[in-house]
C-alpha cells in the first residue's frame, strides 16, 4: 500500500512515523521549509523514554506537481486553516482509486473534500493522540496513545476499509471501523469543542480551570450544550462516552490543554469557524441554545480578527 501522508506534524508525523518503522510504503508531503528540516535533522519522534528517529522520504507539492503518481492512501494531517492549500498540493497524488482519510476535526471538510475529489475517493476518519511539536520541530510524545476510527461515508464495510484496517492495525496503530463513521466524527467533535472552549475562555490547563471556583460547572455546561447540539443532530453520544469526556475536562491537576489552546496563546489562527462557528450554526437551525459555546465562539473571532488584521 503506498501512503502518502500529507503534514509530518504531531498527528501526520506520529502516524506516518509509526507506519514507516513497521515497512509500509510512506511518503510525507511537506512545505519546503519543513522539508528542509526533516532532510537535515530526520523525522524524530521523543518522549516515553524512547526516541524515533526516521529518514523519511520527502516531497514537496512543487515535487509532486512535476512528476503526479497515485497513491493507494492519502492520510490528510493538515489543520482546517491549510485545508485549501493542501487539497491544491495533493490532488496530483489522487488517482481513481485513492481513499483519502482525513485526520480533521469537526464535520465542514468533508463537504470540501467530496465536491473536489469526489464522494467515492473520501472516507471518513477520527484521530486521538496526545502529541505536540517541540521546540526543534520534532514530536513529542505525551502519551501512547495512537487511535484512527475510519469508514466509508455511506456506513458501507469495504474490502479498503478493512485493508486500511490491516495495515494500520498492523504498525500498532488501534484502528477501528465504527458502526457509522459520521457518528463518530460527531462524537469527537462534541469533546474537542468542549475542551477548547474551556481552556481558550479560561486560559488556563484543564487542572487549572477546575482549581477555581465554578471551572468544573464551566466544563459540564459546556459538555452539556454540545451533546444537546449532536443529540439534536440524530447523534447522541453514549453516557459511557460522555462520561470518560467529562472526566477529562474536569480532571484535577491536569496539564491538559489542546492544540487550539496553543494556537490562542502564540498568536496564530485558530480554527474557530471550522470546529466553533459550523457547531453554532447547526445549533441555532436545530433550535438549541448554546450561550456558552457561542460565548466561546465570539473569543475566538475575535483573537482570529486580530490575526487577520493587516501589519
Amino acid at each position: 500500500m503506498r501512503i502518502l501522508v500529507v503534514g509530518a506534524g504531531a498527528t501526520g508525523g506520529y502516524f506516518g512515523a509509526m507506519l514507516a518503522r513497521t515497512g509500509q510504503d510512506v511518503t510525507f508531503l511537506v512545505r519546503p521549509e519543513r522539508a528542509a528540516a526533516l532532510r537535515r535533522r530526520g523525522l524524530r519522534v521523543v518522549g516515553r523514554d524512547e526516541v524515533w528517529e526516521l529518514d523519511p522520504v520527502l516531497l514537496t507539492a512543487a515535487e509532486l506537481a512535476a512528476a503526479p503518481v497515485p497513491y493507494d492512501v492519502v492520510l490528510l494531517s493538515v489543520k482546517a486553516t491549510a485545508l485549501a492549500p493542501a487539497m491544491a498540493d495533493f490532488a496530483p497524488a489522487v488517482g481513481p482509486d485513492t481513499a483519502v482519510v482525513p485526520q480533521l476535526n469537526g464535520l465542514a471538510h468533508l463537504e470540501v473534500l467530496t465536491g473536489r475529489f469526489g464522494a467515492e475517493r473520501v472516507l471518513g476518519g477520527v484521530s486521538k493522540v496526545v502529541t505536540t511539536l517541540d521546540a526543534q520541530g520534532d514530536i513529542l510524545r505525551l502519551a501512547p496513545l495512537a487511535q484512527l476510527a475510519v469508514g466509508e461515508l455511506d456506513g458501507t464495510v469495504s474490502a479498503r476499509v478493512e485493508e486500511i484496517r490491516k495495515v494500520f492495525t498492523d504498525a500498532g496503530i488501534d484502528t477501528r471501523v465504527p458502526e457509522d463513521v459520521i457518528t463518530a466524527m460527531w462524537h469527537k467533535w462534541v469533546f474537542i469543542t468542549t475542551f477548547g472552549a474551556l481552556t481558550a475562555l479560561m486560559r488556563g490547563t484543564v487542572g487549572e480551570v477546575n482549581a477555581a471556583p465554578g471551572g468544573t460547572e464551566l466544563a459540564t455546561g459546556l459538555l452539556d450544550e454540545a451533546s444537546a447540539v449532536a443529540a439534536a443532530a440524530g447523534r447522541p453520544v453514549p453516557e459511557s462516552e460522555r462520561r470518560a469526556a467529562l472526566d477529562v475536562v474536569t480532571a484535577t491537576g491536569s496539564p491538559m490543554v489542546p492544540s487550539l489552546y496553543r494556537d490562542l496563546t502564540a498568536g496564530r489562527a485558530t480554527e474557530v469557524e471550522h470546529l466553533f462557528g459550523d457547531l453554532v450554526s447547526r445549533a441555532r437551525a436545530l433550535g438549541v441554545p448554546t450561550p456558552l459555546l457561542d460565548l466561546a465562539t465570539l473569543h475566538l473571532r475575535v483573537h482570529q480578527a486580530r490575526v487577520e488584521q493587516p501589519a
